[in-house]
C-alpha cells in the first residue's frame, strides 16, 4: 500500500479520486503534510496555480505524477514529465493504471 497524495481544487473531484485511490489499495492523502515527502506518487490537476506549485516541488524531489486537468497539456506541465496527464472526464480506471505506473516506475527508481 502507498500513500497518493491528491491535489485537486474541486472537493467532488477529490473525493472521487480519492475513492479510486482507496480502491486500488492506496492510502488518499488530500493535504501536503510534512512537505509531500511521505508519498509514492501524486495526482494532480495543474491548471491550479497550487497544483502547478506543488507538482514542480514533488517532481525536483523525483517523485512520480499524474495529471488529471481540465485543460490540454502544454509545454510547462509536460516538462513535469508525468506519468500520464489526463483530461477531464476520462475513465477511472484509466488513473488506476496510471498510478500502478507510477509506483512501478518509482519504485524502480
Amino acid at each position: 500500500m502507498a500513500r497518493i497524495l491528491i491535489v485537486e481544487p474541486h472537493p467532488d473531484i477529490r473525493t472521487l479520486f480519492a475513492h479510486v485511490v482507496r480502491r486500488a489499495g492506496h492510502e488518499p492523502v488530500l493535504a501536503v503534510e510534512d512537505g509531500g515527502l511521505d508519498v509514492g506518487a501524486a495526482v494532480i490537476e495543474p491548471g491550479d496555480d497550487e497544483g502547478l506549485l506543488c507538482a514542480r516541488r514533488l517532481r525536483a524531489l523525483g517523485l512520480p505524477l499524474v495529471f488529471a486537468s481540465i485543460f490540454p497539456a502544454d509545454r510547462a506541465t509536460l516538462e513535469l514529465e508525468p506519468v500520464a496527464y489526463f483530461v477531464k472526464p476520462f475513465a477511472l480506471a484509466e488513473l488506476e493504471q496510471a498510478l500502478e505506473l507510477a509506483l512501478a516506475q518509482a519504485k524502480a527508481a
